[in-house]
Protein backbone atom coordinates (compact mmCIF):
# COMPACT_ATOMS: atom_id res chain seq x y z
CA UNK A 1 0.00 0.00 0.00
CA UNK A 2 1.33 3.45 -0.88
CA UNK A 3 1.56 5.55 2.24
CA UNK A 4 -0.78 8.50 2.11
CA UNK A 5 1.02 11.74 2.84
CA UNK A 6 0.06 13.65 5.96
CA UNK A 7 -1.02 16.65 3.91
CA UNK A 8 -3.34 14.49 1.83
CA UNK A 9 -4.82 12.89 4.93
CA UNK A 10 -5.66 16.25 6.44
CA UNK A 11 -7.07 17.61 3.20
CA UNK A 12 -9.15 14.60 2.23
CA UNK A 13 -10.11 12.47 5.21
CA UNK A 14 -12.41 9.51 4.59
CA UNK A 15 -16.05 10.34 4.03
CA UNK A 16 -18.03 10.85 7.19
CA UNK A 17 -20.98 8.85 5.94
CA UNK A 18 -24.59 9.62 5.29
CA UNK A 19 -26.60 11.98 7.44
CA UNK A 20 -24.77 12.05 10.80
CA UNK A 21 -27.06 11.96 13.85
CA UNK A 22 -28.48 15.22 15.08
CA UNK A 23 -26.20 17.32 17.27
CA UNK A 24 -26.46 16.30 20.88
CA UNK A 25 -27.86 12.85 20.15
CA UNK A 26 -26.23 9.68 21.46
CA UNK A 27 -24.86 7.02 19.18
CA UNK A 28 -28.28 5.80 20.16
CA UNK A 29 -30.06 3.06 21.97
CA UNK A 30 -28.65 -0.42 21.48
CA UNK A 31 -31.32 -1.18 18.87
CA UNK A 32 -30.49 2.00 16.98
CA UNK A 33 -26.77 1.23 17.16
CA UNK A 34 -27.40 -2.25 15.77
CA UNK A 35 -29.50 -0.87 12.94
CA UNK A 36 -26.81 1.70 12.15
CA UNK A 37 -24.16 -1.04 12.15
CA UNK A 38 -26.13 -2.98 9.56
CA UNK A 39 -26.26 0.13 7.37
CA UNK A 40 -22.51 0.60 7.78
CA UNK A 41 -21.82 -3.04 6.87
CA UNK A 42 -23.76 -2.56 3.63
CA UNK A 43 -21.74 0.56 2.84
CA UNK A 44 -18.48 -1.26 3.58
CA UNK A 45 -19.44 -3.92 1.04
CA UNK A 46 -20.26 -1.24 -1.52
CA UNK A 47 -17.41 1.20 -0.91
CA UNK A 48 -14.82 0.24 1.73
CA UNK A 49 -12.64 3.25 0.87
CA UNK A 50 -15.23 5.45 2.63
CA UNK A 51 -13.97 4.26 5.97
CA UNK A 52 -10.97 4.60 8.21
CA UNK A 53 -11.09 2.37 11.29
CA UNK A 54 -9.25 3.06 14.53
CA UNK A 55 -9.14 0.29 17.11
CA UNK A 56 -6.63 -1.48 19.33
CA UNK A 57 -5.95 -2.52 22.91
CA UNK A 58 -3.95 -1.89 26.02
CA UNK A 59 -0.81 -4.06 26.01
CA UNK A 60 -1.38 -5.60 29.43
CA UNK A 61 -0.63 -9.22 28.54
CA UNK A 62 -0.84 -11.95 25.94
CA UNK A 63 -3.82 -11.95 23.58
CA UNK A 64 -6.25 -14.83 24.00
CA UNK A 65 -8.94 -16.50 21.94
CA UNK A 66 -11.51 -14.03 23.27
CA UNK A 67 -9.52 -11.27 21.58
CA UNK A 68 -9.15 -13.34 18.43
CA UNK A 69 -12.81 -14.23 17.94
CA UNK A 70 -14.12 -10.97 19.40
CA UNK A 71 -11.90 -8.41 17.66
CA UNK A 72 -8.84 -9.57 15.73
CA UNK A 73 -10.69 -11.74 13.21
CA UNK A 74 -13.02 -8.80 12.53
CA UNK A 75 -10.06 -6.47 11.97
CA UNK A 76 -8.62 -8.91 9.46
CA UNK A 77 -12.04 -9.08 7.77
CA UNK A 78 -12.21 -5.29 7.47
CA UNK A 79 -8.63 -5.13 6.21
CA UNK A 80 -9.38 -7.79 3.58
CA UNK A 81 -12.51 -5.90 2.53
CA UNK A 82 -10.40 -2.84 1.69
CA UNK A 83 -11.09 -0.68 4.75
CA UNK A 84 -8.09 1.33 5.98
CA UNK A 85 -7.31 0.13 9.51
CA UNK A 86 -5.23 1.74 12.25
CA UNK A 87 -4.32 -0.41 15.27
CA UNK A 88 -3.16 1.40 18.38
CA UNK A 89 -1.18 -0.27 21.14
CA UNK A 90 -2.34 2.03 23.92
CA UNK A 91 0.67 1.73 26.20
CA UNK A 92 -0.04 5.00 28.04
CA UNK A 93 -3.44 3.61 28.99
CA UNK A 94 -1.81 0.66 30.75
CA UNK A 95 -1.07 2.98 33.67
CA UNK A 96 -4.63 4.30 34.04
CA UNK A 97 -5.31 1.78 36.81
CA UNK A 98 -1.92 0.39 37.89
CA UNK A 99 1.36 1.66 39.32
CA UNK A 100 3.66 -0.32 37.04
CA UNK A 101 3.38 -1.10 33.35
CA UNK A 102 5.38 -4.34 33.51
CA UNK A 103 7.46 -5.58 30.60
CA UNK A 104 5.83 -3.43 27.95
CA UNK A 105 8.46 -4.13 25.31
CA UNK A 106 8.01 -7.87 25.71
CA UNK A 107 4.22 -7.66 25.81
CA UNK A 108 4.07 -5.44 22.73
CA UNK A 109 6.31 -7.85 20.84
CA UNK A 110 4.03 -10.77 21.74
CA UNK A 111 0.94 -8.87 20.60
CA UNK A 112 2.60 -7.98 17.32
CA UNK A 113 3.39 -11.66 16.74
CA UNK A 114 -0.27 -12.48 17.38
CA UNK A 115 -1.41 -9.75 14.98
CA UNK A 116 0.77 -10.92 12.11
CA UNK A 117 0.02 -14.60 12.71
CA UNK A 118 -3.73 -13.89 12.67
CA UNK A 119 -3.53 -12.09 9.33
CA UNK A 120 -2.88 -8.42 10.05
CA UNK A 121 -0.93 -7.11 7.05
CA UNK A 122 1.39 -4.18 7.92
CA UNK A 123 1.28 -3.08 4.27
CA UNK A 124 -2.45 -2.46 4.62
CA UNK A 125 -2.90 -1.84 8.35
CA UNK A 126 -0.98 0.76 10.36
CA UNK A 127 0.10 -0.54 13.78
CA UNK A 128 1.55 2.03 16.19
CA UNK A 129 2.16 2.73 19.87
CA UNK A 130 0.50 5.47 21.89
CA UNK A 131 3.68 6.77 23.46
CA UNK A 132 5.47 7.03 20.10
CA UNK A 133 3.09 9.69 18.70
CA UNK A 134 3.48 12.92 20.72
CA UNK A 135 1.15 15.03 18.59
CA UNK A 136 -1.70 12.58 19.15
CA UNK A 137 -1.36 12.93 22.90
CA UNK A 138 -1.10 16.72 22.68
CA UNK A 139 -4.61 16.78 21.21
CA UNK A 140 -5.83 15.75 24.66
CA UNK A 141 -5.37 19.33 25.94
CA UNK A 142 -7.74 21.17 23.60
CA UNK A 143 -10.14 18.25 23.67
CA UNK A 144 -10.40 18.39 27.48
CA UNK A 145 -11.59 21.99 27.19
CA UNK A 146 -14.63 20.74 25.28
CA UNK A 147 -16.06 18.51 28.03
CA UNK A 148 -17.06 19.04 31.65
CA UNK A 149 -15.88 17.18 34.74
CA UNK A 150 -19.49 16.13 35.32
CA UNK A 151 -19.60 14.48 31.90
CA UNK A 152 -16.41 12.58 32.69
CA UNK A 153 -17.68 11.60 36.14
CA UNK A 154 -20.83 10.00 34.82
CA UNK A 155 -19.25 8.02 32.01
CA UNK A 156 -20.42 4.45 32.79
CA UNK A 157 -17.30 2.78 31.46
CA UNK A 158 -15.05 4.89 33.68
CA UNK A 159 -17.29 4.00 36.63
CA UNK A 160 -17.07 0.30 35.84
CA UNK A 161 -13.29 0.35 35.41
CA UNK A 162 -12.87 2.28 38.65
CA UNK A 163 -15.13 -0.14 40.54
CA UNK A 164 -12.97 -3.01 39.30
CA UNK A 165 -9.88 -1.54 41.00
CA UNK A 166 -11.23 -2.50 44.44
CA UNK A 167 -11.40 0.94 46.02
CA UNK A 168 -8.17 2.34 44.61
CA UNK A 169 -8.32 6.12 44.12
CA UNK A 170 -9.13 7.09 40.54
CA UNK A 171 -6.18 8.56 38.66
CA UNK A 172 -6.53 11.67 36.55
CA UNK A 173 -5.59 9.54 33.56
CA UNK A 174 -8.50 7.19 34.24
CA UNK A 175 -10.93 10.09 34.57
CA UNK A 176 -9.82 11.54 31.24
CA UNK A 177 -9.55 8.16 29.51
CA UNK A 178 -12.62 8.72 27.25
CA UNK A 179 -11.15 12.01 25.98
CA UNK A 180 -7.77 10.40 25.41
CA UNK A 181 -9.59 7.78 23.38
CA UNK A 182 -11.22 10.56 21.38
CA UNK A 183 -7.73 11.80 20.50
CA UNK A 184 -6.77 8.26 19.45
CA UNK A 185 -9.68 8.09 17.04
CA UNK A 186 -9.73 11.64 15.72
CA UNK A 187 -6.02 12.22 15.14
CA UNK A 188 -6.28 10.13 11.95
CA UNK A 189 -9.83 11.25 11.15
CA UNK A 190 -11.14 7.82 12.04
CA UNK A 191 -14.80 7.56 11.13
CA UNK A 192 -15.59 3.97 12.14
CA UNK A 193 -14.83 2.19 15.41
CA UNK A 194 -15.60 -1.49 16.08
CA UNK A 195 -16.97 -1.69 19.63
CA UNK A 196 -18.93 -3.87 21.99
CA UNK A 197 -22.17 -2.42 23.33
CA UNK A 198 -20.48 -1.58 26.66
CA UNK A 199 -18.10 0.75 24.80
CA UNK A 200 -20.79 2.87 23.18
CA UNK A 201 -20.49 5.60 25.88
CA UNK A 202 -16.79 6.01 25.09
CA UNK A 203 -17.57 6.45 21.42
CA UNK A 204 -20.29 8.94 22.24
CA UNK A 205 -17.68 11.03 24.06
CA UNK A 206 -15.57 11.00 20.87
CA UNK A 207 -18.56 12.13 18.83
CA UNK A 208 -19.24 14.89 21.36
CA UNK A 209 -15.64 16.12 21.21
CA UNK A 210 -15.66 16.13 17.40
CA UNK A 211 -19.01 17.92 17.24
CA UNK A 212 -18.06 20.59 19.79
CA UNK A 213 -14.68 21.22 18.19
CA UNK A 214 -16.34 21.70 14.81
CA UNK A 215 -19.00 24.00 16.28
CA UNK A 216 -16.45 26.12 18.12
CA UNK A 217 -13.58 26.28 15.65
CA UNK A 218 -14.70 24.98 12.25
CA UNK A 219 -18.40 25.71 11.88
CA UNK A 220 -18.19 26.63 8.21
CA UNK A 221 -16.19 23.54 7.23
CA UNK A 222 -16.30 20.78 9.89
CA UNK A 223 -12.84 19.33 10.41
CA UNK A 224 -13.39 16.15 12.42
CA UNK A 225 -15.83 13.35 11.52
CA UNK A 226 -18.29 12.05 14.10
CA UNK A 227 -17.36 8.36 13.97
CA UNK A 228 -19.88 5.58 13.72
CA UNK A 229 -19.96 2.47 15.88
CA UNK A 230 -19.57 -0.92 14.24
CA UNK A 231 -20.94 -3.36 16.79
CA UNK A 232 -18.81 -6.47 17.19
CA UNK A 233 -20.33 -9.32 15.13
CA UNK A 234 -19.11 -12.07 17.48
CA UNK A 235 -20.50 -12.80 20.94
CA UNK A 236 -18.43 -12.51 24.09
CA UNK A 237 -16.30 -15.60 24.71
CA UNK A 238 -16.42 -16.90 28.28
CA UNK A 239 -13.47 -18.24 30.22
CA UNK A 240 -13.17 -21.59 31.98
CA UNK A 241 -15.11 -20.30 35.00
CA UNK A 242 -18.12 -19.17 32.96
CA UNK A 243 -17.34 -15.44 33.26
CA UNK A 244 -16.07 -13.08 30.57
CA UNK A 245 -12.61 -14.10 29.44
CA UNK A 246 -10.09 -11.87 31.19
CA UNK A 247 -6.37 -12.06 31.88
CA UNK A 248 -6.98 -10.80 35.42
CA UNK A 249 -9.26 -13.77 36.16
CA UNK A 250 -6.80 -16.37 34.89
CA UNK A 251 -9.51 -18.02 32.78
CA UNK A 252 -8.08 -17.39 29.32
CA UNK A 253 -6.55 -19.47 26.54
CA UNK A 254 -3.63 -17.53 24.99
CA UNK A 255 -3.69 -17.40 21.22
CA UNK A 256 -0.17 -18.83 21.16
CA UNK A 257 -0.95 -21.76 23.49
CA UNK A 258 0.05 -25.29 22.50
CA UNK A 259 -2.39 -28.00 21.43
CA UNK A 260 -2.00 -29.75 24.80
CA UNK A 261 -2.69 -26.49 26.63
CA UNK A 262 -5.77 -26.02 24.46
CA UNK A 263 -7.06 -29.47 25.40
CA UNK A 264 -6.48 -28.81 29.10
CA UNK A 265 -8.23 -25.44 28.88
CA UNK A 266 -11.33 -26.92 27.24
CA UNK A 267 -11.38 -29.78 29.76
CA UNK A 268 -11.52 -27.24 32.62
CA UNK A 269 -14.34 -25.25 31.02
CA UNK A 270 -17.50 -25.08 33.11
CA UNK A 271 -20.65 -26.74 31.76
CA UNK A 272 -23.74 -27.97 33.66
CA UNK A 273 -25.40 -31.16 34.87
CA UNK A 274 -27.76 -31.64 31.91
CA UNK A 275 -26.87 -34.65 29.75
CA UNK A 276 -28.51 -33.55 26.50
CA UNK A 277 -26.62 -30.74 24.77
CA UNK A 278 -28.81 -27.85 23.61
CA UNK A 279 -28.05 -24.33 22.50
CA UNK A 280 -29.80 -22.06 25.01
CA UNK A 281 -27.61 -18.99 25.66
CA UNK A 282 -29.80 -17.58 28.44
CA UNK A 283 -30.56 -20.82 30.29
CA UNK A 284 -27.23 -22.62 29.65
CA UNK A 285 -24.56 -19.94 29.03
CA UNK A 286 -21.52 -22.16 29.64
CA UNK A 287 -22.69 -24.88 27.25
CA UNK A 288 -23.73 -22.23 24.73
CA UNK A 289 -20.26 -20.71 24.99
CA UNK A 290 -18.56 -23.97 23.99
CA UNK A 291 -21.02 -24.45 21.15
CA UNK A 292 -20.31 -20.89 20.00
CA UNK A 293 -16.55 -21.52 19.96
CA UNK A 294 -17.08 -24.67 17.89
CA UNK A 295 -19.36 -22.73 15.56
CA UNK A 296 -16.80 -19.96 15.05
CA UNK A 297 -14.14 -22.55 14.23
CA UNK A 298 -16.19 -24.70 11.87
CA UNK A 299 -18.69 -22.35 10.22
CA UNK A 300 -21.61 -24.51 11.36
CA UNK A 301 -24.37 -23.10 13.55
CA UNK A 302 -24.38 -23.78 17.30
CA UNK A 303 -27.76 -25.46 16.91
CA UNK A 304 -26.44 -27.89 14.30
CA UNK A 305 -23.53 -28.82 16.54
CA UNK A 306 -25.81 -29.28 19.56
CA UNK A 307 -28.14 -31.55 17.54
CA UNK A 308 -25.17 -33.66 16.43
CA UNK A 309 -23.97 -34.18 20.01
CA UNK A 310 -27.43 -34.69 21.47
CA UNK A 311 -27.34 -36.98 24.50
CA UNK A 312 -23.60 -37.71 24.20
CA UNK A 313 -23.07 -35.10 26.91
CA UNK A 314 -20.41 -32.61 27.94
CA UNK A 315 -17.56 -35.03 27.32
CA UNK A 316 -18.37 -35.28 23.63
CA UNK A 317 -18.97 -31.53 23.45
CA UNK A 318 -15.54 -30.79 24.90
CA UNK A 319 -13.85 -33.28 22.59
CA UNK A 320 -15.48 -31.64 19.59
CA UNK A 321 -14.54 -28.13 20.77
CA UNK A 322 -10.95 -29.17 21.37
CA UNK A 323 -10.63 -30.64 17.89
CA UNK A 324 -12.26 -27.62 16.27
CA UNK A 325 -10.07 -25.12 18.15
CA UNK A 326 -6.85 -27.01 17.46
CA UNK A 327 -7.58 -27.29 13.75
CA UNK A 328 -8.73 -23.70 13.39
CA UNK A 329 -5.75 -22.24 15.24
CA UNK A 330 -3.09 -24.57 13.81
CA UNK A 331 -2.06 -22.34 10.84
CA UNK A 332 -2.10 -19.23 13.03
CA UNK A 333 0.11 -20.90 15.63
CA UNK A 334 2.48 -22.20 12.95
CA UNK A 335 2.90 -18.70 11.50
CA UNK A 336 3.41 -17.30 14.98
CA UNK A 337 6.11 -19.84 15.82
CA UNK A 338 7.92 -19.09 12.55
CA UNK A 339 7.81 -15.33 13.15
CA UNK A 340 9.02 -15.74 16.73
CA UNK A 341 11.93 -17.82 15.44
CA UNK A 342 13.00 -15.01 13.10
CA UNK A 343 11.43 -16.26 9.88
CA UNK A 344 10.22 -12.95 8.49
CA UNK A 345 10.49 -9.26 9.34
CA UNK A 346 11.26 -8.18 12.89
CA UNK A 347 7.98 -7.16 14.48
CA UNK A 348 9.51 -4.14 16.21
CA UNK A 349 10.68 -2.86 12.80
CA UNK A 350 7.07 -3.15 11.63
CA UNK A 351 5.97 -1.13 14.66
CA UNK A 352 8.58 1.53 13.90
CA UNK A 353 7.20 1.85 10.37
CA UNK A 354 3.67 2.23 11.72
CA UNK A 355 4.84 4.78 14.29
CA UNK A 356 6.40 6.86 11.51
CA UNK A 357 3.19 6.97 9.51
CA UNK A 358 1.09 7.76 12.58
CA UNK A 359 3.44 10.62 13.43
CA UNK A 360 3.14 12.12 9.95
CA UNK A 361 -0.64 12.14 10.24
CA UNK A 362 -0.75 13.32 13.86
CA UNK A 363 1.69 16.17 13.24
CA UNK A 364 -0.44 17.44 10.37
CA UNK A 365 -3.67 17.11 12.38
CA UNK A 366 -2.18 19.00 15.34
CA UNK A 367 -0.93 21.73 13.01
CA UNK A 368 -4.41 22.04 11.51
CA UNK A 369 -6.02 22.12 14.98
CA UNK A 370 -3.66 24.83 16.17
CA UNK A 371 -4.43 26.82 13.04
CA UNK A 372 -8.16 26.51 13.51
CA UNK A 373 -7.79 27.60 17.15
CA UNK A 374 -5.68 30.63 16.20
CA UNK A 375 -2.58 29.27 17.93
CA UNK A 376 -0.06 29.51 15.10
CA UNK A 377 2.50 32.20 15.90
CA UNK A 378 4.76 32.84 12.95
CA UNK A 379 5.30 35.66 10.50
CA UNK A 380 3.33 35.54 7.29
Amino acid sequence: MTLTTAAHVAATPPAQGTRPPEAGSAVGTLDAARARSLEVEARIAANPAEFRVLTGERPTGALHIGHYFGTIANRVRLQQAGVEVFLILADYQVITDRDEAGDLRGTVREILLDYLAAGIDPDRTTVFAHSAVPALNQLLLPFLSLVSVAELDRNPTVKAETAATGGRAMSGLMLTYPVHQAADILFCHGNLVPVGQDQLPHLEMTRTVARRFNQRYAAANPYFPEPDALLAPSPTILGTDGTKMSKSRGNTLPLGASEDETARWVKRAKTDAERVITYEPDARPEVANLLTIASLCTGRTPEQIADEIGSAGAGRLKALVTEALVEHLRPIRARRAALAAGDGPDVLDILARGNARANEIADRTLEDVRGLMGMVYRRG
